[in-house]
């Protein structure tokens, strides 16, 4: 488990598939380069939305990679929302929201992350300005969780049942389209 000593509290929990899941997004073919045919998923998940932002997020070898990124100016390396730095596609493992989705094994709405004290000091909220997410699991055939979709904004949403409803449909559809292409069907 990760801990932040000063707060004493549980930040991220602990990533009890991190082994499972590299070995399988290895035999699948994924790595932690960019990927057009997600970029493209990502871009259609933002439109679907209405969210800046979108991504399509594996977490291999101990940290996230946004293997389908869109956002407003692009999907390489565009600059984080009201910030001069530039996220690219890989985070830590402790940063963001993703995390505890994967670990949940559930989809996450935070229609205004700063309601939630858990997630409101998190350092995507202090540095990049996010204030909203929207992500769900995806978890393959064999039960793997090898990362989530989901969609950020730098206002909050108000995503609803219907944006959570959406989600995870469209999570099913990126499991499937990766199950495809593992099957050379994509």
């Amino acid at each position: 488990m990760i801990y932040d000593p000063a707060e004493r509290h549980l930040l991220i929990p602990e990533d009890t598939e991190a082994v499972q899941r590299d070995e399988r997004l290895r035999a699948m073919g994924l790595t932690d380069r960019p990927d057009a045919q997600l970029d493209e998923f990502a871009a259609r998940l933002a439109a679907t939305t209405g969210a800046s932002y979108a991504m399509v997020n594996l977490f291999m070898d101990g940290r996230q990679y946004f293997a389908g990124l869109h956002t407003p100016s692009g999907p390489q390396n565009a600059p984080a929302p009201e910030a001069a730095a530039e996220p690219g596609r890989e985070m830590t493992y402790d940063q963001g929201f993703c995390p505890h989705v994967v670990n949940r094994r559930k989809s996450l709405v935070l229609e205004d992350v700063c309601d939630y004290p858990r997630f409101a000091g998190n350092r995507v909220v202090d540095e990049l300005g996010i204030r909203t997410y929207l992500g769900a699991p995806l978890i393959d055939q064999t039960g793997t969780t090898l990362g989530t979709i989901c969609v950020v904004d730098i206002e909050p949403r108000p995503w609803g049942q219907s944006g959570l409803e959406t989600i995870k449909a469209l999570a099913a559809e990126a499991v499937e389209l990766l199950q495809q292409r593992e099957a050379g069907l994509a």
